[in-house]
């Protein structure tokens, strides 16, 4: 995939849904997302998140009682030598207001994208179009990018 190869060396910052769209085995973005994580586990480039992702990516399956699920995510998150999440740290939290001011948006978007910023990400993987008006990082948005993918498989 020709996206994922152009993020070589760099940082990527990571939105919460690539990481569910992976782990629960979505069939629509799963084609885009397993490519990505593949090269994340190879070394191609590295991810930053805030500890606020692993948040969210809990919630559904310790709601379920499903450990294993639960596990995986923070197996995901907190193990894996490429990705690295990230505290909110002073920092961030002032970046994540003024991104809040200046695009209105939610407390969570803020402060993955202020991590980013704060990590100098040259992206941010999101599936969220609201999240590309950003001026930086550029945002991938994972539905703007699934044409490639399926006109690529035809």
């Amino acid at each position: 995939m020709e996206w994922v190869k152009a993020l070589d060396g760099t940082v990527v910052g990571l939105d919460t849904s690539p990481l569910i769209y992976l782990i629960e085995e979505h069939p629509l973005y799963l084609p885009l997302v397993r490519p990505f994580f593949e090269a994340v586990d190879r070394g191609d480039f590295h991810v930053v998140t805030s500890t606020l992702t692993l948040t969210e990516v809990l919630v559904h399956p310790l709601r379920h009682g499903n450990q294993g699920l639960a596990d995986r995510y923070r197996q995901i998150l907190l193990g894996a030598s490429h990705i690295v999440t990230l505290p909110v740290s002073e920092s961030i939290a002032q970046q994540a207001a003024q991104l809040r001011v200046r695009g209105m948006l939610r407390t969570p978007d803020a402060i993955r994208l202020a991590t980013a910023i704060q990590s100098r990400a040259s992206c941010f993987l999101a599936n969220d179009s609201r999240l590309a008006a950003m001026p930086a990082p550029k945002v991938l948005v994972l539905n703007q990018l699934i044409g490639g993918v399926q006109s690529s498989s035809h």
